[in-house]
């Protein structure tokens, strides 16, 4: 068969790009060690003169330079002066999240929402969480609803869509939790709460059906006739209530906290708290029930009447009275790009700075049931890194690269990086390449 000038040409450029994708694929399977740097594994004491060496997506050594064998055909990149640490976890953000996507206020009780269905992974907000150093995030609804939907873990890889980031837990179902909240947010005119006692009631109401649900279930033992009508919403509770899916509650004030606390206490689910502005009030009882917290920190007043008693001593409180601490962006409550900052300010406050940088590592794979994986630099974890040129904690290191499963993901050096790591003309504007005049190029969005 005689092939077309045209076809031959496609035959051609598909055979070329199948030659370029194996060769990057076969560059990505180079093992690549960085030498000489202040290595913080989290899981372990600080190593100076480290070498941190990966291959694959994973780490394959890491320790003193003295102790850790490199191989002879390892790219070695000389990093001394420099500081690692392992990737960041956002525990709470919304990144991602565009028009409207955040609050789905034609209920007060939407289980059934997924985020996956709504993060549009191109948004360049993403890149400014890999400009931060963030290398894993829960991506939340909003909480103007009591349930406002199952949130989704992503890695923050380089990808063309949502399953290019998403992370899958055993079973093989997108990895995330449950998204709930009480206070002021959710509150409204019928049918949503007018009080925090009826949200409470809607909520406990719920779970019942949910209860109800899943012995339906089990009593039919798989014959259809006997099975109850599909339910999405009931069946996203029911993995809650099985311990597959955690909750992860917005709630503020330390009366709405122990309202979560009674409720997980009724129902038996996992729960992470998160915001817990009045927290270290009730530390003791957060630590009782054995509850991990993801704490805001914001470093600006205002905001709504109900967080007015935020403190920063909150991460210290709760970590002096054994709970495990977290601290997430809320972004773009707090910018991405400022995640450890957050644990700056609460070293300040009393928190101690080892906790403090678990807080924003190890602390965060905790809470989402990722810590096998990710959280600190340990051989067979992942490969999520950051490079900085300084002190993690002080105002004056600047991140320099964000690594993701081995593969560089942000470099400062980079000009397009640093326009979305610094702000100026064209950061946070996707279309900026496309319509230029538009006007609007007033950094970031």
């Amino acid at each position: 068969m005689t092939l077309t000038s045209g076809a031959r040409f496609l035959s051609l450029s598909l055979a070329v790009l199948a030659c370029l994708v194996a060769g990057h694929a076969r560059a990505q399977e180079k093992a690549i060690a960085l030498i000489g740097a202040r290595i913080l594994p989290i899981q372990g004491s600080p190593i100076d003169d480290g070498v941190l060496l990966v291959q694959g997506g994973k780490i394959l050594a890491v320790g003193p330079r003295a102790s850790v064998p490199i191989p002879a055909d390892a790219e070695q990149r000389n990093v001394t002066g420099k500081v690692v640490i392992p990737g960041l976890i956002d525990t709470h953000s919304h990144i991602g999240l565009t028009g409207g996507a955040v609050n789905e206020r034609s209920g007060p009780l939407n289980p059934d929402m997924r985020a996956v269905d709504a993060v549009d992974v191109r948004d360049p907000s993403l890149q400014r969480a890999r400009a931060g150093g963030i290398t894993t995030v829960n991506i939340m609804p909003g909480s103007g609803t009591l349930m406002g939907g199952q949130t989704v873990y992503l890695k923050l890889r380089q990808g063309r869509g949502i399953d290019d980031l998403t992370l899958r837990t055993p079973s093989g179902r997108v990895a995330g939790g449950l998204k709930m909240a009480n206070g002021t947010n959710p509150q409204g005119d019928p049918p949503f709460p007018g009080s925090r006692a009826k949200a409470a009631a809607l909520v406990r109401e719920r779970f019942l059906a949910a209860q109800a649900y899943r012995d339906k279930i089990t009593r039919a033992k798989g014959d259809p006739e006997k099975l109850p009508a599909r339910d999405l919403g009931l069946e996203t509770l029911v993995e809650v209530l099985a311990g597959e899916r955690v909750v992860h509650h917005h709630t503020h004030r330390h009366d709405d906290i122990m309202t979560v606390l009674r409720l997980k206490q009724e129902f038996g689910f996992r729960l992470v708290l998160q915001h817990v502005s009045e927290g270290y009030k009730v530390a003791a009882e957060i630590a009782a029930a054995g509850v991990p917290c993801s704490v805001i920190v914001i470093d600006s007043p205002g905001g709504k009447l109900e967080a007015r008693d935020m403190d920063w001593k909150t991460g210290g409180v709760l970590e002096k009275a054994g709970v495990l601490v977290g601290f997430h962006t809320d972004d773009p409550v707090t910018d991405s790009r400022l995640l450890l900052r957050s644990a700056a300010l609460a070293v300040r406050a009393g928190m101690s700075r080892d906790g403090a940088l678990r807080a924003v590592t190890l602390a965060g794979a905790k809470m989402l049931d990722l810590e096998t994986r990710i959280g600190s630099l340990e051989v067979g974890k992942d490969a999520d890194f950051v490079l900085l040129s300084g002190d993690p904690l002080s105002v004056y290191s600047r991140i320099e690269q964000t690594w993701i499963e081995g593969l560089k993901v942000f470099d400062l050096t980079d000009p397009k990086d640093a326009v979305i790591a610094n702000g100026g003309f064209g950061a946070g504007n996707p279309r900026l390449s496309t319509l230029c005049c538009f006007g609007n190029h007033g950094g970031d969005q």
